[in-house]
């Protein structure tokens, strides 16, 4: 893969690639800040069964550096990031037709519903009244950035009607 001059990179920004772990309610909530407004096609959500893994391959919107892009009169940037449940029990989807591969998915938020024992749900909310349901027996999360940040198609940071 070649980049041409446009292309951002981690070293224009001094920063290096996200790789972070959520361990619990807090952390995760620092995690959904981070994937607020990915998007992702619907054939980039994978559910390992016998590895207890649910994995979204998401474009994310580079919150952590919008500011300085506002600050150099920059475009804003994306990043292809990989966000990795484990202990994955049971996944359930709503409102996403599974299988249309053209739908484009955009991520809200994400929560964790505390169990009895460690165990619990991950609910990663969908706009246009989509959700991801993931009943795991502990919580573990992965976000981690797999590209080089990329100029967003739009070149504006996403907005949101209150």
């Amino acid at each position: 893969m070649s980049y041409s001059t446009n292309d951002a990179t981690f070293e224009d920004g001094n920063e290096a690639p996200l790789r972070l772990k959520a361990l619990d309610a807090e952390d995760l909530a620092v995690l959904s800040g981070l994937v607020q407004d990915s998007v992702f096609p619907e054939i980039e959500m994978k559910w390992d069964r016998g590895a207890r893994r649910f994995a979204l391959l998401l474009n994310r919107f580079r919150w952590e550096d919008a500011e300085k892009a506002e600050t150099r009169k920059r475009d804003y940037e994306r990043v292809q990031s990989i966000l990795v449940i484990e202990d994955a029990m049971r996944v359930q989807t709503h409102g996403i037709n599974v299988g249309d591969h053209n739908v484009i998915l955009s991520v809200l938020s994400i929560v964790f519903e505390a169990g009895t024992d460690g165990d619990g749900v991950i609910v990663l909310t969908l706009a246009g009244d989509s959700a991801i349901r993931v009943e795991v027996e502990a919580l573990e999360v992965v976000l981690k950035d797999v590209t080089r940040p990329y100029v967003a198609p739009s070149k504006a940071m996403p907005k949101h009607d209150d």
